[in-house]
C-alpha cells in the first residue's frame, strides 16, 4: 500500500475546527486539485463558491439545518453543478441552432463533474492537514441558498465543504466490505444481502464504542428509516425552475 492509498483510507469527516484560518494559497492549491479531476468532454461544468464572510457563513449555517461547523470553519465551499457558463460562451458559436444545454443527460454530466472535482479538492485539503466535512443539507432549504449566493439558471447547488485546521481526532467509520460493491463480470443479488449482515455486525459494534454503549443501530435499519422519510422531495421542482432537465 502506498502513501496515497493510505491517505485515502485514512479519511474522516471533521465536525471541529480550531480559529486557525486557511490562507488564499491553500485555497487556491486545494481548487486547482480539483479542476485537474476528470470531466465529461472537457466540459468542466461546475463553480465553487468560497464563503468566508461571517455573517453569511452564519445565515447558510441556518439553511442548512443548524449546523454550527458551517459557521464555525475556516471557509466554507459550495460546489455548484453550472451550465450557465457553458450557455453563455457557446450562444454567439451556435446563433440560431438547437441548443440541449438543459437536457437530462447534461444535468448528469454537470452534477459528476462537480462531485469528481469536490472529491480532488478534498483529498488535496487533506494532504495539507487540514480537515473536512460535506454538507448537503444546503440544500434543506435550495431555493434560498440560491438566492442567497445569487445563483443564476441553470446553476445549483450540489453540497457545500467546510474546510479548516481540525480541532477533533475522530475515528475512522467502517465502510461496506468490499464484497458488498464489488462484483465481478456480473451483479450477484445474492452477495450483497450476506455481506451486509456482516456489515451490520460491524457497525453495531462501531455505534456502541462510539457511543460508550448508548446506540447499537445496525446500518441497514438506519437505512431503513432514512428510506421512510421524505426526504427533500422539493429538489425536482426546484431544478425545474432553474431552467434543468428540460429535454
Amino acid at each position: 500500500m502506498n502513501n496515497m492509498i493510505s491517505e485515502l483510507k485514512n479519511h474522516r469527516s471533521v465536525r471541529q475546527f480550531t480559529d486557525e484560518q486557511v490562507s488564499d494559497e491553500q485555497l487556491n492549491a486545494i481548487i486547482s486539485a480539483g479542476q485537474m479531476a476528470s470531466t465529461s468532454s472537457n466540459v468542466q461544468a461546475y463553480s465553487v463558491i468560497a464563503i468566508t464572510e461571517p455573517e453569511l457563513k452564519g445565515k447558510l449555517a441556518l439553511l442548512a439545518g443548524n449546523q454550527a461547523y458551517v459557521e464555525q470553519c475556516s471557509v466554507f465551499l459550495v460546489w455548484c453543478a453550472d451550465l450557465y457558463r457553458l450557455k453563455q460562451v457557446t450562444a454567439p458559436h451556435l446563433g440560431d441552432q438547437l441548443s440541449y444545454e438543459d437536457s437530462m443527460e447534461n444535468f448528469i454530466v454537470a452534477t459528476i463533474d462537480v462531485a469528481l472535482a469536490a472529491q480532488n479538492a478534498a483529498i488535496a485539503a487533506e494532504s495539507l492537514g487540514l480537515g473536512i466535512v460535506y454538507i448537503g443539507g444546503i440544500r434543506n432549504q435550495i431555493s434560498e441558498v440560491s438566492e442567497l449566493l445569487d445563483l443564476p439558471e441553470l446553476v445549483y447547488p450540489v453540497f457545500g465543504m467546510c474546510v479548516g485546521y481540525p480541532d477533533q481526532e475522530n475515528s475512522v467509520k467502517p465502510r461496506l466490505p468490499i464484497e458488498a460493491v464489488l462484483h465481478r463480470n456480473r451483479y450477484n443479488k445474492e452477495q450483497i444481502i450476506e455481506q451486509v449482515k456482516v456489515y451490520d455486525v460491524t457497525t453495531k459494534q462501531y455505534l456502541l464504542e462510539r457511543t460508550e454503549g448508548k446506540k447499537d443501530t445496525p446500518w441497514s435499519q438506519m437505512m431503513a428509516t432514512r428510506l421512510a422519510l421524505p426526504h427533500r422531495l422539493h429538489m425536482k421542482k426546484f431544478l425545474e425552475s432553474k431552467g434543468f432537465m428540460n429535454k
